[in-house]
């Protein structure tokens, strides 16, 4: 065995599957995207093409073996090309967040040093020349799209389609460079670069190789049995971990079709147009599409709404039985599948799952009640536990042994371990390489052994085997009176509310907790125009008294859940309040995949902390926002506090001025 090949036997890196596949699959479709509401398709052998001319291009404007090619766009068929081209050249792709704001780009490109740039649209073109007035390095722009870019100054910058047709030109001069340079790639080239999401300082560089990468890509496969046959949608960030292992891991490992959707306001229509047979979503995906479903059967028609609510009475009761191979009764199983008739299999359909074989949900915990509404349709949703750092994928859930309250048992290859003070620790296959000049961090996070800290505090259930994620380790704190503080804990039983959007837990060395939560408008504001309330804005609705009442009454029920769990029953909240604004990643409330930055909130809204625990019945406020077209804001704003009961043995609350 070569230090070229995989221990497996197989090949090497992208490139080399790439390969393999147009030799295996080449007449298959390879990707699919939709434009002018059309979808066009490329088979594995025309995408093989086209990532070919690309690569001759870059290398024909000079790019090197080791750089750095930042790749800023939606996710496109070309933008995927554009990873695979800079990895033939020999060079790593970094992967932005599209959404990301000048300063935030700023700091990735800089730290990566991307001497090359591939943009999809005028947008992203815009916001890295305002960039590279700060940054020094950036020296060739691509663009995917066109429109809008002729009066350009192109000196240093070229349309994708541009690059391809002086590669397929210089094919002749620069294929034998290009073949040596994918010929002196190794399982442990580089195979791409991401950035942490950065809750508690600057993003990290995490370096990930092609023994990383196609070892996870080929465990996780092979343990739901991925085959070429299998189709997925490609619509999270592509700067995210999740969308490289799933759009281009287990897509070039398994030979699957990665298709991309014309748009965020088109997904849902070209999600139900192309019916995926593997489908991966965070939380918030699966809670907003139930929120919708909600809304919808309260506003239809007594009969429909009935019959609706008798199936999926059904479905609750004989749903995960049956998808987990259980016995069922005759007779249930013939209500389930009049249910199916009826209910469940247009309502799969009205939502594109009428195809899933697999399903993943990460990233935060889910609802016990959304998770098991989903399995109950008979969609075979299940959760993992991963990390950037592991290339995914540290636990999953085998068939037959889902449940709400676990993330499964170890991937394979991946070792756990539990720390004394409950950190959960693993090392495997995907484990990264390094952070990018940081060699402090890559030793406090992975130790001499491959150990890796994940920041996670979790124990395994003896009976099961299973591993179970209490919280952040660095947010398991503990209550004045000695008691734990798990803030995520409380928060996500709120989340679980579809009126609930975001909620954020204070407590940690206090007397008692208190929260700050932000309502869901599209949920919050479907439910007021049911009820006759008129609102002008989000932060007229949010400091309504009848919302207050239902958040209370949520809050409530929150408590007589927490207080059930000996472990926690000390985080019961004692007192909230609502947010006049949504927390906001533009702000930097929030990491750009959603995670609550609680530095960033405590001392952004201390004045609302202060209040929550001195006694104040109201508090107000002035916020700084920031806009869409990049300019700042105050919000001005009298938020109420209001007080919720506590059960059991939670600690009384001794309000004080601090």
């Amino acid at each position: 065995m070569t230090d070229r090949q995989a221990p497996s036997g197989e090949l090497h890196s992208v490139p080399a599957l790439l390969a393999r596949n147009v030799a295996r699959f080449g007449a298959r479709p390879a990707y699919r995207e939709k434009e002018f509401g059309i979808w066009q398709s490329w088979t594995w052998a025309e995408a093989a093409e086209e990532i070919r001319a690309l690569a001759l291009g870059l290398l024909g404007l000079g790019l090197k073996p080791g750089e750095h090619v930042a790749i800023i766009g939606r996710n496109r068929p070309a933008h995927y090309w554009g990873m695979i081209a800079a990895q033939m050249c020999g060079a790593v792709p970094v992967p932005l967040y599209q959404d990301a704001v000048a300063e935030e780009m700023a700091y990735v490109l800089g730290h990566c040093g991307a001497r090359f740039v591939l943009c999809g649209d005028q947008e992203q073109v815009d916001k890295v020349l305002e960039v590279a007035r700060s940054v020094s390095g950036i020296e060739q722009i691509v663009y995917t799209d066109k429109r809008g870019m002729r009066k350009y100054d192109h000196s240093r910058m070229n349309a994708l389609a541009d690059v391809q047709a002086e590669g397929r030109a210089a094919a002749q001069r620069l294929s034998p460079e290009l073949d040596r340079r994918i010929a002196a790639l190794d399982y442990d080239s580089t195979c791409v670069m991401l950035y942490t999401s950065g809750t508690t300082g600057k993003p990290k560089g995490v370096v990930l190789s092609n023994r990383n990468i196609i070892e996870t890509a080929k465990n996780s496969a092979e343990f739901d049995k991925l085959s070429e046959r299998e189709e997925i949608v490609a619509y999270l960030p592509m700067a995210w971990v999740g969308d490289f292992i799933f759009s281009m891991g287990q897509a070039m490992w398994a030979g699957f079709t990665v298709n991309c959707p014309e748009s965020a306001h088109t997904m849902m229509t070209d999600l139900r147009e192309i019916g995926p047979t593997y489908f991966f979503a965070p939380p918030r995906v699966f809670e907003g599409q139930l929120t919708n479903v909600m809304i919808r059967m309260e506003d239809a028609g007594r009969i429909k709404r009935g019959l609706f609510n008798h199936f999926m009475g059904v479905a609750r009761r004989v749903g995960p039985a049956l998808l987990d191979g259980k016995t069922v009764s005759a007779g249930d199983r013939l209500s389930y599948a009049l249910g199916n008739l009826l209910v469940y299999g247009p309502l799969k359909n009205t939502l594109g799952y009428s195809r899933i074989r697999v399903g993943y949900t990460a990233g935060e915990a889910i609802g016990p009640e959304i998770f098991d509404f989903y399995r109950s349709l008979g969609i075979n949703l299940k959760q993992l536990y991963g990390q950037t750092e592991a290339s995914v994928f540290i636990t999953q859930q085998p068939d037959g042994q889902v449940r709400s309250d676990t993330v499964g048992v170890a991937s394979p290859g991946v070792e756990l371990r539990i720390a004394e003070n409950g950190e959960v620790f693993y090392r495997g296959p995907g484990t990264f390489v390094a952070y990018f000049k940081n060699a402090e961090s890559t030793a406090s996070t992975k130790d001499p052994e491959g150990w890796v800290a994940t920041g996670d505090a979790g124990f395994i259930d003896e009976a099961s085997g299973h591993l179970r994620i209490i919280d952040r380790a660095k947010d398991v704190g503990k209550m004045a009176d000695g008691r734990m503080f798990a803030p995520k804990y409380v928060e996500n039983k709120l989340k679980f509310y579809p009126n609930v959007l975001e909620a954020v837990v204070i407590g940690n060395g206090r007397d008692f907790c208190t929260a700050m939560i932000n309502i869901d408008l599209g949920a919050v504001g479907n439910w007021a125009e049911r009820n006759n309330i008129a609102y002008g804005s989000y932060q007229e609705l949010a400091a309504h008294p009848q919302v207050y009442a239902m958040i209370r009454g949520h809050v409530e029920e929150v408590n007589r859940s927490v207080a059930a769990d000996p472990m926690l029953s000390g985080c019961q909240i004692h007192r909230f309040l609502v947010l006049h604004k949504e927390l906001d990643p533009d702000d930097g409330e929030m990491t750009r995949t959603r995670k609550v930055r609680r530095s960033v909130i405590s001392e952004k809204f201390a004045d609302l902390v202060g209040a929550l625990y001195d006694g104040s019945s109201s508090v107000y406020t002035e916020t700084e926002v920031t806009y869409e077209d990049g300019r700042k804001g105050h919000i001005k704003a009298t938020l109420r506090i209001e007080d919720v009961p506590v059960f059991g043995d939670a600690p009384q609350r001794k309000v004080a001025a601090e």
